[in-house]
């Protein structure tokens, strides 16, 4: 049953409210959570959400879009881009509140759905005179008039990996359909480490991987409110997690801020037909996984973000400590900033080189987004690596805070945990705490290990990476200025084998 608040939601506070009183099923400890939004674990993680529309209020030109459904102003995160400066924006987006928050703000996954299905419906309803793409824009339309949260639902759990859908011995190890009538579909099944769905307020649930002819009751996409009946939610554990219930803001490291992932379960789901958007049109959810994932593997300059954040910090304990002039001090910043731009360089390139689709909708360069990811799933920990090494063994064998305010001994860590005298030893010990919530705490989550496995563990980029690196074509550039091969003008402006190279340079 929809327990939803049916009003429009301008402000971070509107957002707050919109959450309260929704009767979910959420299991955290082994205890269900009466009213997420005042549980002191997951509220930071509302706080990060709410900070967008509080973005798209200070700088509207970055964070807002105007509707084309309604005319009105709503969050760029329920924008589908119809140019590459769109793709752009929502790249300088991400990074700006990668800044403001130093964690996950929980909204891309369901900006780079929306993105993915607009194409792809469009191009199912050409193949089968399906009513997909109507359906989506009709619902779309939906999400513009209250300016609502919608995340992606992506991630199976997928059981034994040797085995298709189909062959699973258990069947809901896929999300899939279990039965059907005039109105709709039910459906049963997991999807893992889901980015702020209970944050939401619908989920587009969505198959993971590609899907042969006898996984049909797997190729599924539908939106589904995340109050529906049957759903419930088992948050996810992050280190040091419960230094939140703590009384105190300095051991959490970020008290305002942080991410959240939890395990959704769908007990036999209903979702009524013009929520349907995929049913059954297997060969389409390949397409609609690496368009997915092309938006969504660049959307990862977020992490730029918190790399500035971080960056900032190493540079705040260096000054606190004194070292500032030391030579390798000054390198290690650069390599950090060095890192951390070509994370965004590949990113922002990737919706820079964006090209329109036969729906209107642009997506990214995939080549590129494939890249940026491929660096996240590495320079994050590098930059990680050197902000420790900055910072000194401090960042992770600080005494508590309730030592720090104790009436005899705090006055003894206040005078040995001093650096510079003019540096009070607090604002010291919280610069060395948000290191470690950012580096081993719990927005290391969001920053280290959503930036290995998020979109796709490594291993997958590499994988799109070979698909589309055209090495004959290559290989004809080399043999050409060898003299093996003879020049012709069809090489000098035509790429044979279209795809990447062609969109690159525009070549017809």
């Amino acid at each position: 049953m929809e327990t939803i608040n049916h009003q429009k939601i301008t402000t971070g506070a509107d957002y707050i409210q919109s959450l309260r009183n929704r009767s979910l099923e959420v299991y955290l400890f082994g205890e269900k959570v009466d009213e997420p939004v005042d549980h002191p674990m997951v509220r930071p993680s509302i706080n990060a959400l709410a900070k967008t529309y509080d973005l798209a209020i200070a700088a509207p030109e970055l964070a807002s879009v105007i509707s084309p459904f309604t005319g009105e102003r709503v969050s760029r995160f329920l924008h589908v881009c119809t140019d590459a400066n769109q793709l752009v924006l929502q790249n300088k987006m991400q990074r700006k509140l990668g800044q403001l928050t130093g964690t996950c703000f929980q909204r891309c996954v369901g900006m780079d759905a929306f993105n993915a299905l607009y194409s792809v419906t469009f191009e199912m309803d050409e193949k089968y005179k399906t009513s997909y793409h109507q359906r989506l824009k009709s619902f779309l339309t939906l999400m513009h008039q209250y300016n609502y949260v919608v995340g992606g639902a992506m991630t199976d759990v997928k059981g034994d990996r040797s085995k298709a859908p189909h062959q699973q011995e258990d069947p809901d190890m896929f999300v899939h359909i279990t039965k059907r009538d005039e109105n709709g579909i039910w459906i049963s099944g997991a999807k893992a480490h889901q980015t702020g769905c209970i944050n939401s307020h619908y989920m587009i649930v969505m198959p993971t991987m590609r899907l042969g002819e006898q996984d049909k009751e797997y190729a599924i996409v539908g939106a589904v409110p995340v109050t529906a009946q049957g759903i419930t939610y088992i948050y996810g554990r992050q280190s040091c997690d419960t230094r939140s219930m703590e009384n105190g803001s300095i051991d959490v490291g970020n008290a305002q801020y942080g991410g959240q992932e939890a395990m959704v379960i769908f007990q036999d789901v209903f979702i009524p037909n013009e929520y349907i958007f995929m049913d059954g049109e297997y060969d389409f959810a390949a397409l609609l996984v690496e368009r997915f994932t092309a938006y969504h593997r660049r959307s990862y300059v977020c992490k730029t973000g918190l790399g500035d954040v971080l960056i900032g910090a190493a540079a705040n304990i260096a000054e606190m400590n004194g070292i500032t002039k030391a030579s390798h001090i000054k390198d290690k910043l650069v390599e950090m900033t060095h890192q951390n731009e070509t994370i965004y360089a590949t990113g922002i390139a990737s919706s820079y080189q964006g090209y329109a689709t036969s729906s209107g909708a642009y997506l990214c360069d995939g080549m590129l987004a494939n890249v940026c990811k491929h660096h996240v799933t590495k320079m994050p920990f590098e930059l990680s690596r050197l902000a420790q090494d900055i910072a000194g063994g401090l960042v992770s064998t600080l005494p508590s805070e309730q030592d720090l305010n104790h009436p005899e001994i705090g006055q003894l860590l206040r005078k040995y945990l001093k650096g510079k005298a003019s540096v009070p030893t607090e604002e010291r010990i919280r610069i060395l705490r948000l290191i470690e919530n950012l580096t081993m705490g719990r927005n290391a989550v969001g920053y280290l290990t959503e930036s290995m496995h998020g979109a796709g563990s490594p291993q997958a980029q590499r994988i799109q990476i070979g698909r589309m690196m055209q090495l004959e074509y290559k290989k004809r550039l080399a043999t050409i200025l060898a003299g093996i091969e003879t020049e012709t003008q069809k090489d000098l402006v035509i790429d044979e084998l279209g795809g990447y190279f062609a969109r690159v340079f525009k070549i017809d």
